[in-house]
């Protein structure tokens, strides 16, 4: 008998129904992934999360009764809870930290192409994190010079640097291994050692220890 795999199961939350469509006919041509269901705010979110138990939550920031930061703080604290990808049109810097601090695994611009949209709830329903490049180009140069880089960075092999400062860049798993000439496998497994040598818990951390 030949294994299924069940699609990951995704939430759109965003005020504007024009969003929430174009999000869902990129998302919903993907095979793998399937829109399960849609909400207009952050209250809203937390009832259709509960109802339906989505792998991953697409979220708006600015929106009515409940942002959705406050929003996405409320949904981690479900046993399990959903990975929250924070999807605006606004990428300032504090908006950034704080996503991250609440625990999102991903902020992501609304003009992010689809194909790397799709990658980006991929990846995340998998277990990784995920920005946008400018967002991560954005939020290193914000703390650029600030303070010491990390002195774990020296406990890198060669090539555990040269992944380390590809994520600097902002560039995804699937990039980097084009750039290095490497198996999709062997970058996840780097990136996976770099977190543990960094003590680090996503890619922006990576990125502010490199450029630190």
């Amino acid at each position: 008998m030949v294994d299924v795999i069940s699609p990951v199961r995704i939430v759109l939350v965003d005020d504007d129904p024009m969003v929430r469509t174009a999000l869902g006919m990129i998302l919903g041509g993907d095979p793998s992934l399937q829109v399960v269901g849609e909400a207009a705010d952050g209250q809203e979110a937390l009832e259709v999360v509960a109802a339906l138990d989505p792998d991953v939550v697409l979220m708006d920031i600015r929106m009515p009764r409940m942002d959705g930061l406050t929003a996405t703080q409320e949904l981690l604290r479900r046993q399990p809870p959903p990975r929250v990808i924070v999807l605006t049109t606004f990428d300032t810097d504090d908006m950034v930290v704080r996503a991250l601090q609440i625990g999102a695994a991903g902020f992501l611009l609304k003009d992010t192409p689809p194909a790397r949209l799709v990658e980006a709830v991929r990846s995340v329903a998998a277990g990784a994190s995920t920005l946008s490049p400018q967002v991560t180009a954005a939020l290193v140069a914000s703390v650029s010079g600030s303070g010491a880089s990390n002195p774990a960075l020296g406990e890198l092999s060669e090539r555990e640097r040269e992944v380390a400062e590809a994520i600097a860049r902002g560039l995804s798993n699937a990039e980097i291994a084009a750039e290095l000439y490497m198996s999709l496998a062997t970058v996840k497994a780097h990136v996976g050692r770099i977190l543990t040598k960094l003590g680090v818990d996503n890619r922006v951390q990576i990125a502010l220890a490199v450029r630190g």
